[in-house]
């Protein structure tokens, strides 16, 4: 899998941006706030229909514009393929494969696929729940295509039940009738989000013993219901819980449980690592986690992801950057943001394609 060409328009700071990839490793330098982000952004928003750092599609879209348009050429099994998202909003966004309207975000999604490592994920462990939510749902999109949709249905049952319990004015029965739908939507997402982590930690504990060798690495997802053997299972659980804590939900008119507020904790020797671990421990967490991710998606999809790295590599000492350049196998396509060329050394540099970037525009 290649990407061979990115267009934008009124895209963040991006009136037309128009790029073509011609080798495995590019490097695009400038100064902050020029753009380098918002290019890696747009090309992970392809692989994912998402963005950690929005809460709202219309926020990718240039001020005082309607619409922005992201588009990509890549090839993939010996096939061009043209890629492209209309956002409009309030209408849905629009997605097209070689032109063609796909009415599913399945259809879309898996086609272009990536990692996306920045300097927001190294404070992962020390950062809300809702940012290690995001990065779990963003990383299983990828893997499995269905659960983008499992979890879009969740969250419109939750937001309608928010709103009932939020308008004071609470009718039982409908309260009734959204906790047995949500209870079965939520089960769906749990099972999902542990399966993969499940799946995602064999593979970081190697890699984590590799840089820290007196080191075990462990994680375990913190939910509601924890204990299930299949997904009917923990939706009969949830529906439970949901009746036992009726009566403060209405009082507080909040959900007050469900895959929304459900969370991960890491631990290191059985350690809690997120209260006790080193910044430098948590780090090399982080990087585990984001190589566990680039291996498992290319063993699941049988396919090259792009690996996007954003800033990370200034914000890494020696040994860890070292490792990850290192543990990255030639056929995965790069794409890396800095400041400067002063990280890399004369090695690596000598078959990357440098792009400049100020306010917006490619410099010549």
């Amino acid at each position: 899998m290649q990407l061979k060409k990115l267009i934008l328009k009124n895209y963040r700071n991006y009136e037309n941006f128009e790029y073509e990839f011609k080798n495995n490793k590019t490097l695009i330098i400038g100064k902050n706030a020029q753009g380098k982000t918002n290019i890696l952004e747009a090309i992970y928003y392809l692989c994912t229909l998402d963005s950690v750092r929005i809460k709202k599609d219309s926020e990718l879209i240039q001020f005082n514009k309607d619409l922005t348009n992201i588009k990509a050429q890549i090839y993939k099994q010996d096939t061009d393929i043209e890629l492209e998202i209309i956002l409009n909003p309030p209408k849905n966004k629009i997605l097209k494969v070689n032109g063609l309207k796909k009415t599913k975000s399945k259809d879309f999604l898996r086609v272009l696929s990536g990692v996306h490592f920045s300097t927001s994920d190294l404070m992962l462990l020390r950062g809300e729940p809702q940012n290690r939510r995001k990065w779990l749902d963003m990383a299983i999109f990828q893997v499995y295509p269905l659960y983008y949709e499992k979890l879009s249905k969740y969250n419109k049952i939750r937001i309608q039940k928010a709103n009932l319990l939020s308008s004071g004015m609470v009718n039982s029965d409908m309260l009734d009738v959204f906790n047995q739908q949500i209870s079965i939507a939520g089960a769906n997402v749990v099972f999902m989000r542990k399966k993969y982590l499940t799946e995602l930690e064999k593979i970081a504990k190697i890699k984590h013993s590799i840089i820290a060798l007196d080191e075990d690495f462990s994680l375990k997802y913190i939910t509601s219901s924890d204990e299930f053997s299949s997904v009917l299972e923990l939706s009969e659980t949830i529906y439970k819980k949901l009746n036992e804590i009726k009566d403060e939900e209405i009082k507080r008119m909040q959900c007050l449980i469900g895959p929304h507020r459900d969370d991960i904790d890491f631990y290191i020797n059985n350690i809690d690592a997120k209260k006790f671990a080193s910044q430098g421990q948590q780090r090399t967490i982080v990087l585990s986690l984001k190589l566990a991710e680039l291996q498992m998606l290319k063993e699941k999809i049988n396919e090259v992801p792009l690996l996007l790295l954003d800033d990370v590599l200034a914000e890494l000492d020696n040994v860890r950057q070292n490792y990850l350049l290192n543990a990255i196998e030639d056929d995965i396509q790069m794409i890396i943001t800095s400041v400067d060329t002063l990280a890399f050394d004369d090695e690596f540099l000598k078959n990357v394609d440098i792009i400049k970037i100020s306010k917006g525009e490619i410099i010549k």
